[in-house]
């Protein structure tokens, strides 16, 4: 193999395993966020069955979580943190960052209504089930979709465009505040009931019921 050629293989390689923290961080959240939708999709097809009272709790925590996490902690590291600098130096990405800010937005409205939803399940019975099941379902494609732009467009961007001093500024701030499911980053106490009542009682892959 010519010296050009493995200088190549090289590149790829490293492209391919990113060494930034920011970056493995985002993928480990965009993992157990993945996990959590598919998640919550194997808990509707199993449905109440016998235990209404524990799967509408359940339900409800995975929502929440939806929310809060998402939507409060990762997104505003990206929009706040990632797409900026990533839009400023990439005009492949700006469109990109600008449809995904606006994703970010309507994720937050789209969880609300699924919670509404569930409620209305819950208490009204399942007269109320389908439509928070269509619901629960395109959000789930929509939320895979979208995370799937975030690695293929702006992430391969910022590999190739941001510098020492982007990754540095970056691997500081997203380390900063960890997604608990993950595994890997200490859990803030708040947090720890939500924490225990999705993993002990939600099916494989996210917790540990049947």
């Amino acid at each position: 193999m010519c010296a050009s050629h493995a200088t190549v293989r090289r590149m790829s390689e490293a492209q391919a395993k990113p060494t930034h923290s920011s970056i493995r961080i985002i993928h480990e959240e965009h993992a157990s966020l993945a996990a959590m939708l598919r998640s919550s999709l194997m808990m509707v097809q199993r449905g109440p069955q016998d235990q209404p009272e524990r799967f509408f709790d359940v339900m409800r925590a995975m929502l929440f979580y939806m929310d809060e996490f998402p939507e409060r902690l990762h997104h505003t590291k990206e929009s706040e943190l990632l797409f900026p600098t990533v839009a400023a130096r990439s005009m492949a990405a700006r469109e990109v960052v600008g449809q995904l800010n606006h994703e970010h937005a309507v994720a937050e409205s789209k969880v609300r209504e699924m919670q509404h939803l569930l409620l209305a399940w819950e208490l009204l019975g399942d007269s109320r089930r389908e439509r928070f099941e269509l619901a629960l379902k395109a959000y789930v494609d929509f939320y895979l979709q979208h995370m799937q732009l975030e690695e293929t467009v702006v992430l391969a961007q910022a590999l190739q465009v941001l510098d020492d001093g982007d990754w540095k500024s970056l691997n500081s701030a997203f380390s900063v505040q960890g997604n608990p499911l993950t595994g890997k980053y200490p859990r803030e106490p708040l947090y720890d009931r939500l924490f225990t009542r999705i993993t002990m009682h939600a099916p494989a892959p996210i917790g540990l019921g049947p």
